[in-house]
């Protein structure tokens, strides 16, 4: 492995360590020692790179919701009509739950932070809104945020069931909160 500057892969290596740990360990297990034996980089690394633990956790966590929200795009993007987009939303809670567990653990673990600590709120915050203008591409802002939150929440219940509810339910939710009341 290259060394000091002639290393460009070693910040994304150290970020995507960081990541790795969070999701085996949690966010309180994070340290410059482990994430730097993690990524294969020397100690002094991790300070060259970072400031501290903070702006690591935020910059590795950031890139996170940049992933998710990559597959919200990839999702959403592709639908023409607004059965379509229906379906997408539906295609995305089930690629959700079933992903990469890994990805669920991420997901709880920013958010438990944020639920602690103001300046992961805006990270979340800032997740949210742009989660939500790919919904708007096909729905009313209101029923966006009430779509992202059906999300958020079809795509937990579905990955921690051991018996997880089909398709046929989810399009249902999605359903009710779509079509007009009379």
């Amino acid at each position: 492995m290259a060394t000091g500057h002639t290393d460009p892969q070693r910040r994304a290596r150290i970020l995507a360590a960081t990541l790795d740990h969070i999701a085996e360990e949690g966010v309180a297990g994070v340290s410059h020692r482990k994430i730097a034996a993690r990524a294969g980089v020397p100690l002094g690394s991790m300070t060259y790179h970072f400031s501290g633990i903070d702006e690591l956790l935020r910059e590795a966590f950031t890139g996170f919701a940049d992933h998710v929200v990559t597959v919200f795009e990839d999702h959403l993007g592709r639908a023409r009509t607004a059965e379509e987009a229906r379906e997408a939303v539906t295609d995305l809670v089930h690629t959700l739950s079933e992903g990469p567990r890994r990805d669920l653990v991420l997901t709880q673990e920013l958010y438990t932070l944020a639920a602690r600590r103001p300046e992961y709120r805006e990270l979340t915050q800032a997740w949210m809104r742009r989660s939500r203008h790919h919904l708007e591409r096909h729905f009313d802002a209101a029923t966006a945020r009430q779509l992202d939150a059906l999300i958020e929440g079809l795509t937990l219940h579905r990955a921690l069931d051991p018996a997880p509810h089909d398709r046929a339910l989810t399009r249902e939710a999605i359903h009710r909160i779509v079509t007009p009341s009379s």
